[in-house]
């Protein structure tokens, strides 16, 4: 234990980390920059913060104040002691409706406040896109805004008092006339009227530098207004008294559309007389999908508020006649509207990758410049982008003259990094010939610090630093920030990654087979770390859980970050942090799809565990539960289910079973069928009846052993439906599709017999080269089919999702792979499109339940919800993950967080339904959980409708 260390143990009572993941979890925010700390604190109020200000200063070691560690400038990362306030100083003080206000500490969640001002009829003005991550702390320190500046301002604006401590321990009130103005500040101000009243750009969007214009009198010598984006470089804060705006009653959204981006721009500022909430603009190649917007090549998403809906319809209305548009579409329904705004907040991660896939980057994220004059900026901004040969997309803040832009900076090579610096100088003297400012949001960090000279000159940058010696003599706090700076080319988190492609498994064929380019896909925006999801959402269960950087789908990136780096992960694959980091990951594959860059965690586990345990002794859960399908054929082939049922029954013995097979105590061991559905497949007969669609149905391991009640429900439906159902070939070599027992005379004597199965549970548990054996094997028996047109329909999402996804992408080198992979539907989407005249039976009752998050992650449930609505099962399922997931919830160890994941969505859903109302639970994993943490029995939406064709 280092000198430091001890220190800070002994006189803080908050978490103080120097281990190796600690540290790996700090070293980047979301900008390109990566510095390694010494070790982080969570301290728990403003007397540790005191004790860490202390223990620091006499170790001479840098403090740096790290909130969501969303920051795209490099800000949030340090060298030092990084002060981590998301875990205690977290809370919300006090509320006061009447005057409006909030008391607030450092680490309080954006939307935790939101939330609490929301019944009086009151919120925070400014909201960034990562508002439901951003902390209070994070956008006082960067001055953020958001898309409703244009309304309610920057929070400097809302900003009441802030109390602060300094480097040297001193406790400031900041306010208004000089309240709390360290010594030495007002008489450089006073010294320097002049230059603080002609110095500073006047727009709405500077955030560049140091406020030191709201010291002047004319302005209240605001103290505190002035410490707004000083990115932690003057103090650290403690507490802040924050203003609260009036928030409409009603809300509606005219979307307008235009030929292209200028037009949007050009006419943003026109819009801003008729009193907008918002003025937000997009381009068409950032939006996956146009669905549901007007016509055009960009657009203008303008919000109004009325105290009804027809108020604010007709402003929005207003708004439409008064733009000069191609299309245009007003949106008064919530549900809509949040589905549009979705569409906004996502692109500042959707824009890190261009409309190719390859990757793009911040650094010139948010320049601002005045809205008259925006039109003009981007048509000089496009021209650079291709004198340097660069792409990238803007979007942002429209009213406010704020541009968004990720770009596709090489920065992997020495001659791409010199073109970012070169774009870099030349992009902040167009910024400043518009007279804007080189930030306008997001702060100046190391991203653009360096250049500020060119926006303010050498005098006032000299005056910056000035006020910073005032504040922080010691130069302790966030140093190479806003002064002094450090080159915007160093420090690069890309540059400590390995130049050679890593030796992989999986094909990971939207990064070129790079690991390294699937872990950069991570940039740190941190959707992952929201405390609740909305609608379907799923990502990321292990974090609303435990709370935990560490076990958040960023923090686990950041770990293979370090290990591919191997600074400081040094052993790699072996790295115990990384696997203690993934132990917690459910592979629910939710951020899949609602990561906004599409970061797969769930594949990166399966790699990193076959890595890992190569050549070693594996858990023995995964013996006992990744080879599951190979002792449930074992129980079905000697017909022994009725006895392992009666000794699982014994609980002496299940016990004992359990701890030698690494299950979770807490869990009760599933039944085994009788009968297995293949079996009952044969006895009925073993072929498909009647003259419709041939399809083939998929007996996976759970259908067949444990749910076979599921398949044969989805049987008679397929039927009902005049659907002809087949099994697999169960023989490879002379297989006949459609008998499902393949016993022709020439099978029998040249094939061998075999059963498919999607290696899902091998693939779970990192058991790679097993599960390729499986899946070739796979394809060899299911050749026959893949030479007729059939559907493959597999009833267990799961399965589904890996025949999908992980088949292709772990045989990227066979091309039946794939063929099998574009055959797979889902239940519902077989009888959509293979007999879309059938009319389901008339259910006609509530539905709760969940749908299966690989299904959200990878199949989807557009057909689902049709056939549900058509069914007259009412009701909106919820999102989140089941917590079960496979083998993941009867794991030791797993249980608590298992049943904390079902807590967060299902379970309350279930518990709040109707009487009478359905349980849908399309996964076997989900009707296990709802049985055991419920009582509650789920049933596959098969089921359901089978009893509605009685």
């Amino acid at each position: 234990m280092t000198d430091l260390e001890a220190a800070l143990r002994r006189a803080v009572r908050g978490e103080v980390g120097f281990d190796t993941t600690s540290r790996a979890l700090t070293t980047m925010d979301a900008s390109n920059y990566r510095r390694v700390p010494l070790g982080v604190v969570a301290p728990r109020d403003a007397d540790d913060v005191a004790a860490v200000l202390e223990v620091c200063r006499e170790h001479g070691v840098p403090v740096v104040a790290r909130g969501g560690g969303t920051s795209i400038a490099g800000q949030a990362t340090g060298t030092g002691v990084v002060l981590d306030f998301t875990r205690h100083m977290n809370r919300l003080v006090g509320i006061d409706p009447q005057a409006r206000t909030a008391v607030v500490q450092p680490g309080l969640v954006l939307d935790r406040l939101q939330d609490a001002a929301a019944p009086h009829g009151l919120r925070f003005g400014p909201d960034p896109s990562t508002h439901s991550r951003c902390t209070l702390g994070g956008m006082i320190g960067n001055n953020s805004c958001g898309s409703h500046s244009v309304a309610w301002g920057t929070t400097a604006d809302s900003v009441r008092e802030l109390s602060v401590l300094t480097a040297r321990g001193r406790r400031l009130r900041l306010g208004q006339e000089w309240a709390g103005a360290p010594e030495g500040l007002r008489e450089l101000a006073d010294g320097e009227l002049a230059r603080l009243r002609t110095g500073f750009p006047d727009l709405p969007r500077r955030i560049s530098g140091y406020a030191l214009d709201a010291l002047l009198p004319e302005r209240g010598a605001d103290v505190a207004r002035s410490f707004c984006g000083s990115e932690g470089t003057l103090g650290v804060l403690t507490e802040a008294v924050v203003g609260l705006v009036e928030s409409p009653r009603a809300r509606a959204l005219a979307v307008l559309g235009y030929a292209d981006e200028a037009g949007a721009a050009e006419a943003a500022a026109g819009l801003l007389p008729l009193g907008p909430l918002t003025v937000e603009g997009m381009a068409v190649d950032l939006v996956p999908s146009t669905e549901g917007l007007p016509r055009g090549g960009a657009w203008l998403f303008v919000e109004t508020g009325g105290d009804t809906e027809a108020e604010a319809r007709t402003r929005a209305e207003a708004v439409v006649r008064a733009a000069d548009v191609v299309d245009a579409l007003v949106v008064t329904d919530p549900g809509g509207q949040r589905t549009l705004w979705r569409i906004r907040e996502d692109a500042s991660g959707t824009a890190t990758r261009m409309s190719d896939g390859s990757e793009a980057w911040p650094g010139w994220e948010d320049c601002a410049v005045p809205p008259a004059r925006l039109g003009g900026y981007l048509r000089d901004f496009r021209r650079l982008l291709t004198a340097h040969e660069l792409r990238g997309t803007p979007y942002g803040h429209f009213g406010d003259g704020c541009i968004h832009v990720r770009i596709d900076f090489d920065l992997l090579s020495a001659d791409g990094v010199a073109r970012f610096r070169r774009f870099s100088q030349e992009l902040a003297d167009v910024v400043v010939a518009h007279g804007g400012s080189l930030s306008g949001e997001h702060g100046d960090g190391q991203a653009r610090a360096e250049l500020l000279p060119r926006m303010y000159g050498a005098e006032t940058v000299a005056l910056f630093e000035r006020a910073k010696a005032v504040w922080d003599p010691d130069d302790l706090l966030n140093p190479g920030m806003l002064v002094r700076p450090a080159p915007l080319d160093a420090n690069l988190r890309f540059s400590v990654l390995p130049r050679e492609p890593v030796d992989v498994e999986f094909g990971y064929p939207s990064d070129g087979g790079d690991f390294s380019a699937a872990v950069r896909r991570c940039v740190g925006v941190a959707k992952c770390r929201t405390t609740s999801v909305s609608g379907a959402g799923v990502m990321c269960p292990s974090y609303r859980a435990t709370g935990e950087e560490a076990h958040s789908t960023r923090g686990r990136a950041r770990l293979l970050h370090e290990m591919l780096a191997g600074e400081l992960v040094t052993d790699g694959w072996r790295s115990t942090e990384v696997r203690d980091a993934l132990d917690l990951c459910l592979s629910c594959k939710g951020c899949r799809s609602d990561c906004p860059v599409e970061v797969d965690m769930a594949t990166y586990k399966a790699e990193f565990l076959h890595h890992h345990y190569a050549g070693r002794r594996r858990p023995a859960a995964h013996y006992a539960m990744g080879w599951l399908p190979v002792w449930l054929r074992w129980a079905a082939r000697t017909r022994t289910a009725p006895v392992v049922n009666a000794l699982a029954s014994v609980r002496p013995l299940a016990a004992v079973a359990k701890r030698l097979g690494g299950i979770a105590g807490e869990r009760e061991v599933p039944r085994l069928a009788g009968e297995t559905f293949s079996r009952w497949w044969r006895r009925r007969g073993g072929r498909p009846t009647g003259g419709g669609d041939l399809v083939v149905l998929w007996p996976d391991t759970f259908t067949e052993h444990l749910s076979p009640s599921v398949g044969r429900a989805a049987v008679r439906v397929l039927e009902a439906a005049g659907l002809r159902v087949a099994l697999p070939p169960t023989l490879r070599g002379g297989a006949v599709v459609g008998d499902g027992t393949s016993r022709s005379a020439l099978a029998l004597l040249t094939a061998r017999r075999g059963q498919v199965c999607c290696g899902l549970t091998y693939v779970s548990t990192g058991q790679l080269d097993r599960a390729r054996a499986v899946m070739r094997r796979t394809l060899d028996l299911m050749a026959p089919v893949l030479e007729t047109s059939a559907p493959v329909v597999v009833l267990e999402p799961s399965c589904a999702a890996a025949l999908r996804t992980d088949l292709p992408e772990l045989l990227h080198d066979d091309p039946r792979a794939a063929r099998l992979a574009a055959r797979v539907l889902t239940f519902a989407e077989a009888l959509e499109r293979h007999a879309p005249d059938w009319t389901p039976p008339q259910v006609n009752l509530p539905a709760v339940g969940q749908t299966h998050c690989h299904q959200h992650a990878v199949l989807g449930d557009a057909a689902d919800r049709r056939l549900l609505e058509s069914a007259g099962l009412a009701g909106e399922l919820s999102g989140g993950c089941c917590g079960l997931a496979g083998n993941f919830g009867f794991e030791a160890g797993h249980y608590e967080v298992s049943a904390a994941c079902a807590e967060d969505q299902l379970l309350p859903a279930v518990r709040e339904a109707p009487d009478g109302a359905v349980v849908l639970a399309d996964g076997f994993s989900c009707r296990t959980q709802l049985e055991q943490l419920a009582g509650v029995r789920g049933r596959h939406l098969a089921e359901v409708l089978a009893e509605g064709l009685e």
